[in-house]
């Protein structure tokens, strides 16, 4: 993977400083929790009995307001983990942007979600300076085109939206002839992960939602070619390697496993974005019940494997419906009630 030279001192500088916060505990990303007992990584620092102590209310706090948060309110905690927790949250808090939001036309917001709106609204905003110089948009994993549509009407701007699944694609040109907006927008059948990408230095490459390798390969395709890129990444663990290598010169030699790579999905706070805590929690509950049969059925899968194939979503139905949809879709016989409940209850 081509790596990515940061333009600016200050990224560079925020960089720094997050690689020394990280790479003094790699140890511990490199090893999830997946028992009971304590971790070797734990136990060396001495943070287990202090762990160990807190009850199931203030871990709930804990996934509500950070787990900084909670430990100022203990004069137990170890002073190395507090220490480690502050400076996660500083490493962690992100900018605001400063944006204002897009009016956008209300026919092409038929059938959009209304989260979906919002963030269309924002990023629009937020990119009208790099717009106003581009000659070409790119929308790299358009979907059905929702912000490629939006981008050509609002900008004037001829827009290219690449998608690699034809019924997204179809859905978006019928989308943009039934409407009449993004008249500019041409949508391609495309799949960035088997094909270059070719951008131009009066590009802007934009990724809303670009999952795992796809946003690795535009940013390294902006790279290349020097122009503008947008990125609102998600998914991160998406990738077909076991660990993931740095874009940065600046990072070089960092690799993080796939499975950890996962956890950058959380936030604590008491409303996901698909859901609330309580469910969130459940569905935990279930890939970890998951896990435990896929390894009773000779599967010996890290964390965050079990769910290889299967859309994140399905954890909220519960266990038992994850279990026979896991197991099916690897060939293996259904769960009987024995398997379910004892996975359950571990």
């Amino acid at each position: 993977m081509p790596q990515v030279e940061l333009r600016h001192t200050s990224q560079r500088e925020e960089l720094a400083r997050v690689l020394s916060v990280l790479e003094p505990v790699l140890d511990i990303v490199d090893a999830p929790v997946e028992s009971p007992e304590p971790a070797e990584w734990c136990q060396r620092r001495g943070w287990h009995e202090f762990l160990l102590s807190l009850d199931d209310q203030e871990l709930a706090e804990s996934e509500r307001g950070g787990f900084g948060r909670l430990l100022l309110t203990h004069s137990s905690a170890p002073a190395e983990l507090r220490a480690l927790a502050l400076q996660l949250e500083g490493c962690t808090r992100l900018p605001v942007l400063a944006s204002g939001e897009r009016a956008l036309p209300a026919a092409a917001l038929r059938g959009v979600a209304a989260r979906k709106r919002g963030q269309l609204a924002v990023l629009l905003g937020a990119l009208s300076p790099l717009a106003t110089h581009a000659q070409r948009i790119v929308d790299v994993g358009a979907g059905q085109g929702h912000f490629a549509r939006l981008a050509a009407e609002l900008f004037a701007t001829e827009t290219l939206a690449l998608e690699r699944d034809p019924a997204l694609r179809g859905a978006g040109q019928r989308r943009a002839e039934q409407t009449r907006l993004g008249g500019g927008v041409r949508f391609v059948q495309a799949n960035i992960g088997q094909q270059q990408l070719e951008l131009h230095d009066s590009d802007l490459a934009v990724g809303l939602h670009a999952c795992g390798e796809l946003g690795d390969r535009l940013v390294a395709a902006a790279a290349a070619a020097h122009c503008d890129v947008a990125l609102i990444s998600c998914c991160l663990q998406k990738t077909s390697a076991p660990r993931r290598s740095p874009l940065s010169r600046a990072a070089r030699g960092l690799e993080l496993r796939r499975g950890a790579l996962g956890l950058a999905n959380l936030t604590p706070r008491e409303q996901g974005v698909e859901a609330s805590l309580a469910e969130n929690l459940r569905a935990r509950e279930a890939r970890l019940a998951l896990r435990y049969l896929l390894r009773a059925r000779g599967l010996l899968v890290d964390a965050g494997e079990e769910m290889r194939g299967v859309n994140r979503r399905r954890a909220q139905a519960g266990f038992a419906e994850l279990a026979r949809h896991a197991l099916q879709l690897r060939q293996l016989p259904a769960p009987s009630a024995a398997e379910l409940h004892e996975c359950a209850e571990r």
